[in-house]
């Protein structure tokens, strides 16, 4: 490093210029850059701020939703009744649980009232004699699978987005850092010098649009990755709750 600076100085010497400090003032940069540079410089800011703005409402949405499910498992395994369940779940409006039991007591519903028109009766587990049966078990299956899959998908918006912006940003850096690059030797043609001077303010144009891109891209692939892993879970547990209901039926209405 030693021996690198002393070059530097020597050609800064050679070519007639003194030494310039070391600090960096990005908003002369800024101010100075082409007018390219400041277009691909929007357009990364306006990513990166859209990315944050779905991290930030996913986050808050997934958190909610883990606490919702936990406290939907805790009703639903000490109830005796599938219509104390469902009346809980008002409370309970960001759980993908309480969508898919839903669906499938809708389904329970309309099976047991098409076998007992003359009663108004809901569907409830306990087992006693003359009570009401499903005609279809794999039906709810089929609600259970079809509820889970809108959750998962419900889960799932907006996050593509961030896995967008993690595999587009850096190449639009890329191009402001080209762009910047050809800017910088026009300007070493027209001048014939290659003054550090002359040369070192365009090459600091085109780093900032890497810099830039790189900004949007790094969190946008760590929270892709994240939220990605986190609706895995979200769906194993919805198997898991569709697996446990369909149990309970199959004990109580068949």
């Amino acid at each position: 490093m030693h021996t690198l600076g002393s070059l530097v100085l020597a050609l800064q010497v050679q070519d007639g210029a003194a030494p310039v400090a070391g600090t960096t003032d990005v908003v002369r940069l800024l101010r100075d850059t082409g007018p390219i540079n400041q277009a691909v410089l929007l357009v990364l800011v306006v990513f990166s701020v859209a990315s944050w703005a779905i991290i930030l409402y996913k986050a808050w949405t997934f958190r909610t939703a883990e606490s919702q499910d936990k406290r939907f498992l805790d009703v639903f395994r000490r109830s005796s009744k599938f219509s104390e369940v469902q009346a809980a779940c008002p409370s309970l409006p960001a759980s993908p649980l309480v969508g898919v039991f839903q669906a499938a007591y809708a389904e329970i519903n309309a099976q047991v009232r098409q076998g007992h028109p003359a009663h108004g009766e809901t569907a409830h587990p306990p087992a006693q004699a003359g009570r009401p049966t499903l005609k279809s078990l794999a039906a709810v299956d089929r609600a259970l699978l079809r509820t889970a899959t809108a959750e998962v998908s419900k889960l799932e918006r907006r996050v593509t987005f961030l896995a967008t912006t993690a595999s587009i940003t850096p190449f639009i850096g890329l191009f402001g850092t080209v762009w910047g690059i050809l800017v910088a030797f026009n300007r070493i043609g027209a001048t014939g010098s290659t003054n550090l001077a002359i040369v070192a303010p365009g090459i600091s144009e085109a780093l900032i649009a890497t810099a830039a891109g790189l900004f949007a891209a790094i969190p946008a692939v760590y929270f892709y990755n994240h939220f990605t892993t986190k609706v895995k879970s979200f769906a194993t547990e919805m198997d898991d709750f569709s697996l446990e209901f369909l149990n309970i039926a199959e004990r109580n209405f068949t």
